[in-house]
């Protein structure tokens, strides 16, 4: 590479970080207007205008940010669905704008947000790409993909995890690498039922389990946060999930490892007839298949209290709101905690193009 090519590969790469650092920002804008404008159904039974409520936020405080943006990870076209769907354009699309692949979940944990259960977020990844015609985040076709997730200090040296591997090998792995014995182990899995050899097998190592009734996403990326008591996440959930919390992961120095995982022979048919044979379903994808490049942001706020922050608080006209953003190229984690005046906080919904009051 000359050097004239060198210095403007630099000044691109300058201008990728800029660009990245006030992505950041403004997803965590986004991830709070949808947290503030579900809080009114938090516990309410219906998680439906829940996820509604979350969705409209996001899609409206996303089209405000001057973006090249289109959904890779949301939910699939169906009639009257609330969702930001896969394939979708969002921000202003200027001429210069970042060109940016998006995953979102505008509610991680419907149903405890309609219970008022701890564990919900708000969660929205972002890549940026040299083109809008690249898609940095993956898209995977099943519905749901079998996953083990660990911290950076796993990851690092020799060795590593397999999700081939039985799990008293991986189990046995990552207590050397921790320093730890296996029965000091603590593993945080789906409470499905899905998950009762899982469940038997871990209690057979003698390691402890934390099971959790939603919240996929923070599950995974637990292990990679400081303080989190969880050394391993394991078991099957969500496709999307999976790619949204690689990212967060990535962002942390973690791994994950997912492979497809489908629920019956009809999901199997159908994707072997969209080109995926056995070979392919069993690919195992690692955090860098997931999430690719080096210009990764991750956002999230709290819409119940969770792991990673609290939810939202409302005292009088004040609410407060706790949220991260993580960047992948500096690996900086930044906590937030907002106090917003409900008297003046007004936000962009989707389905209205004024600014309107929480």
């Amino acid at each position: 590479m000359s050097q004239k090519d060198a210095r403007a590969e630099t000044r691109l790469y300058q201008h990728e970080v800029e660009a990245e650092k006030v992505i950041g920002m403004d997803l965590v804008r986004a991830c709070e207007a949808a947290a503030l404008n579900v809080w009114r159904w938090i516990g309410k039974g219906d998680k439906e205008a829940a996820d509604a409520a979350a969705t409209d936020a996001i899609r409206g405080m996303l089209n405000l940010m001057d973006i090249c943006g289109t959904c890779t990870i949301g939910e699939g076209i169906k009639d009257e669905a609330p969702g930001i769907f896969v394939g979708e354009k969002l921000g202003s699309w200027k001429t210069g704008s970042a060109a940016v692949s998006i995953a979102v979940d505008p509610i991680d944990g419907t149903t405890l947000t309609s219970k008022g259960l701890p564990g919900a977020l708000s969660v929205i990844a972002a890549a940026q790409t040299r083109s809008v015609e690249e898609r940095a985040l993956l898209a995977v076709p099943s519905v749901y993909m079998e996953k083990i997730a660990v911290g950076p200090k796993v990851k690092e040296g020799t060795g590593t995890i397999r999700l081939g591997a039985s799990v008293e090998q991986n189990l046995e792995l990552i207590a050397l690498k921790l320093g730890k014995r296996v029965r000091d182990l603590v593993v945080c899995i789906l409470d499905r039922p899905r998950h009762e050899l899982l469940i038997s097998d871990v209690r057979r190592t003698g390691a402890a389990i934390r099971l959790i009734g939603d919240g996929d996403v923070a599950g995974a990326i637990a292990p990679s946060m400081p303080d989190s008591g969880v050394d391993v996440y394991m078991g099957i959930g969500g496709s999307p999930e999976a790619v949204l919390a690689a990212a967060a992961i990535k962002c942390l120095g973690g791994e994950i490892q997912a492979r497809m995982w489908p629920r019956d022979d009809k999901e199997r048919e159908a994707l072997k007839a969209d080109g995926y044979d056995a070979a392919k379903i069993a690919h195992v994808y690692t955090t860098e298949d997931m999430a690719q490049g080096d210009h990764i942001v991750f956002a999230a706020t709290g819409i119940t209290d969770n792991a990673m922050m609290r939810g939202v608080r409302v005292d009088g006209r004040v609410a407060v709101t706790e949220s991260i953003v993580m960047r992948s190229s500096s690996r900086t984690v930044r906590y937030i905690k907002a106090s917003h005046d409900l008297t003046r906080k007004t936000i962009r919904v989707g389905s209205d193009p004024h600014e309107r009051s929480v």
